[in-house]
């Protein structure tokens, strides 16, 4: 039978218990897709427990995550074509390539293996001075050390060389280097390129040309020339001293090619002074600053690494002393050559530590003034020059420079002048808690990121660091010169109006006026002369 009452709708929430709510919204929840890959947490967590129930290993709380892991590998599907491999474009993997070399034996390596070990090899103990330097707290990490250390063996299997040492590391904005100091056998050492100073002779005769040129064509021109001639440029020091003593490989990553830095010039090391830029990495990059620097970055590196080796290269008292075999050196020359002492035994570490720093001595010479070891004259060149010419007499002599003098070699850092009130190096030992077997440790505080350390018969200096010296106030570069007067203001060059017409016969009858009147009194004067 039908009903006539509206039938009432049934609310299907009225019987279902809270907690299979909360069940639903839970599951709910799990099945939530992930925008990035498509999948939900409750399929996820369903195939992990399928596969431990099927598969039962032990302790599976341990392998738990290993089991999602592989599950979820499982379900990857990469978009690549399987056809065409994916290649990873990194710098990393890219820089992995470059340094895999590092690790791969030459032919035939093994069986020369014995050989090698009878021949003193200048390749140094890296790792050994690396365990020196981590339990002073500074130094590389290891892997990194590794890899500097493969870099040095090529360095020296495709060199000869007679000694090499890790400088230390310079850091860039982009890249960084890696310093190598190395010093060539006798009679191997490469010679540098002549085609420079060949190029240099021809525009210089060029140039001489072009001005006997010019003088002849301005003979007749009456316009005054400058006689300014600009101060004599001071040589660099050759090969095997002073400046240039050592030579420098950089590159900027372990396994990537050494590229060798010129010779320095003391006009470098003097602008070198007077700016300061942050290395960006590449050699070829121009060194935008005032002063100007004559060079770019790979020049300005150079500089700064003879800076740095000066100031902040020591050894312990009585490691190197001087060759008593060699002939007195003649008075105002600095000795320049020290040789090892055999007999060495080592310092206390008391002595190394002691805040008066008299048993550290600097053994890299000292860089003058002038940007030179050895003090050069100037003026002596200038004049020979002079010799032959006519008007020596007339030339007026140059007056006598004084010549530059620094610390010599081996001087103690006891005389290093202080940085307004902070002493320029800190000295102390790597650890107070064992001393007995702890190492002397030096920080420069005039260069930082400059190290040494010394134990026993060993020592070894490095470099980290930006390649900045301090400085106690803000860095400010040297304002630009005023702008300079062309001509003196005076009527000789001041212009003016011209005179009318009537002005320039008043003028001509004055003048006129004048000398009659001073003929007047010329006849006047002689007629008095006759009567007397």
């Amino acid at each position: 039978m039908s009903s006539d009452k509206p039938q009432t709708p049934v609310n299907m929430d009225v019987n279902i218990n809270p907690k299979d709510q909360q069940y639903i919204n839970a599951k709910s929840y799990l099945l939530t897709s992930s925008t990035d890959t498509g999948l939900n947490l409750f399929d996820h967590l369903s195939g992990v427990l399928t596969r431990i129930l099927d598969e039962r290993p032990g302790n599976v709380a341990d392998v738990f995550e290993d089991i999602s892991k592989d599950t979820k590998k499982a379900k990857f599907t990469s978009k690549v074509d399987t056809v065409q491999d994916k290649l990873d474009k990194s710098t990393e993997v890219a820089l992995a390539h470059v340094q895999r070399k590092l690790f791969a034996k030459g032919d035939g390596e093994d069986q020369d293996q014995d050989a090698d070990d009878e021949v003193e090899t200048p390749l140094p103990n890296l790792m050994e001075l690396c365990f020196f330097f981590e339990q002073a707290g500074i130094g590389l990490n290891r892997e990194e050390v590794i890899r500097i250390w493969l870099a040095l063996k090529n360095l020296v299997d495709s060199h000869t060389l007679a000694h090499v040492r890790f400088w230390g590391k310079i850091f860039g904005r982009e890249q960084n280097y890696y310093v190598a100091e190395v010093e060539y056998r006798e009679g191997d050492e490469e010679e540098e390129e002549e085609e420079e100073p060949e190029e240099q002779n021809e525009e210089e005769t060029a140039e001489k040309d072009e001005e006997e040129g010019e003088e002849e064509e301005q003979e007749e021109d009456d316009t005054p020339k400058s006689d300014f001639k600009p101060p004599p440029e001071i040589p660099k020091e050759e090969n095997r001293t002073g400046t240039n003593k050592k030579t420098y490989f950089v590159c900027n990553d372990p396994g990537k090619p050494w590229v060798k830095l010129p010779p320095v010039t003391p006009a470098q090391i003097a602008q070198g002074r007077n700016i300061k830029k942050f290395f960006t990495g590449r050699l070829d990059a121009p060194v935008v600053s005032y002063p100007p620097f004559p060079g770019n970055e790979c020049n300005y590196l150079r500089a700064q690494i003879a800076r740095i080796s000066s100031g902040t290269h020591v050894s312990p008292l009585g490691f190197y002393q001087f060759d008593e075999e060699e002939e007195e050196e003649e008075e105002g020359e600095a000795r320049d050559h020290f040789v090892t002492n055999l007999d060495f035994e080592g310092l206390p570490l008391r002595d190394l530590t002691d805040s008066s720093l008299q048993h550290w001595v600097h053994h890299v010479q000292y860089i003058l003034p002038q940007g030179r070891c050895q003090w050069h004259n100037p003026i002596q060149k200038n004049e020979e020059d002079f010799e032959d010419e006519e008007e020596e007499e007339e030339r007026e002599e140059p007056d006598e420079l004084t010549p530059e003098q620094g610390q010599p070699l081996l001087t103690p850092l006891s005389e290093d002048a202080e940085i307004v009130n902070l002493p320029p190096w800190t000295a102390k030992l790597s650890s107070n808690l064992i001393p007995q077997y702890a190492i002397a440790v030096l920080h420069s505080n005039l260069w930082p990121g400059a190290h040494a350390f010394a134990t026993g018969k060993k020592f070894e200096n490095v470099y980290l660091g930006f390649g900045h010296k301090y400085n106690q106030d803000n860095y400010s570069p040297q304002p630009t010169p005023g702008i300079q007067d062309e001509f003196p203001s005076g009527p000789e060059i001041t212009e003016v109006e011209d005179p009318t017409v009537e002005e320039e016969n008043a003028l001509r009858h004055a003048q006129q006026e004048a000398a009659e009147a001073a003929e007047e009194m010329e006849d006047a004067e002689e007629e008095e002369d006759e009567d007397d």
